[in-house]
């Protein structure tokens, strides 16, 4: 068995820092999957907030969003009639078992003044998967995460985090601009004082130019 991918080592981290209930954020919400996973890791007690810039990345969220909860909402049972008639069936709902999710077509550097005052400096995790939406074909390659936004945000996040709180940053080096970001968000992490964050790298070293993964868990 090899190692884990950059994105599901970035999911265990957060799901550990993240029991249910907590409030948590997805800062590019893209096509969904890690706010759904975040949505189901953080249950129904808890909340997810997620950003992104395209409209078409909100709208893929919430079909994924959609889809994973009307496959849990209800299950079909019943009575089969023994007399030859129509045998009746029932919709049993279930409880639900994803976190509301708040949608925010914004930017993710903004989230310090988006995510609901109550919930500043509660936050459990904040999920970055930075690069652009693959869903939206070449237009979208050429809208990309920017390393000044995606450094503010980064600092925004630590701020709305709780002690014992972690951001998940997955990078790419491999795209144009991307090996400047990667750089960036690393050197952004390696300078936190001992005292306020802990950081990580989790990397494929012979795969230079492959996606890795930082994370910074905050003190």
């Amino acid at each position: 068995m090899g190692f884990l991918s950059v994105l599901t080592m970035a999911q265990r981290w957060a799901s550990e820092h993240a029991p249910p209930g907590s409030v948590v954020v997805d800062a590019t919400a893209g096509g969904g999957v890690d706010t759904l996973f975040l949505a189901r890791t953080v249950g129904p007690r808890g909340r997810v907030y997620a950003f992104d810039v395209q409209r078409e990345a909100l709208e893929a969220t919430r079909s994924r969003l959609r889809e994973a909860a009307a496959g849990g909402s209800g299950n079909a049972a019943g009575g089969g009639q023994q007399d030859g008639r129509k045998a009746e069936f029932r919709s049993k709902p279930r409880r639900p078992s994803l976190a509301p999710v708040e949608l925010l077509h914004a930017g993710h550097e903004r989230m310090a003044e988006l995510v609901a005052p109550e919930h500043r400096g509660t936050v459990r995790a904040v999920m970055f998967n930075l690069g652009y939406f693959p869903a939206a074909g070449d237009e979208g390659r050429k809208l990309i995460t920017q390393t000044e936004t995606t450094l503010a945000a980064l600092e925004a996040a630590l701020g709305l985090l709780a002690p014992g709180g972690i951001t998940t940053i997955v990078v790419y080096p491999g795209h144009e601009g991307g090996g400047e970001e990667a750089a960036a968000v690393e050197a952004w992490s390696a300078s936190l004082p001992g005292d306020v964050a802990q950081a990580a790298l989790y990397r494929f070293l012979q795969k230079p130019s492959a996606p890795y993964l930082i994370a910074v868990r905050k003190r």
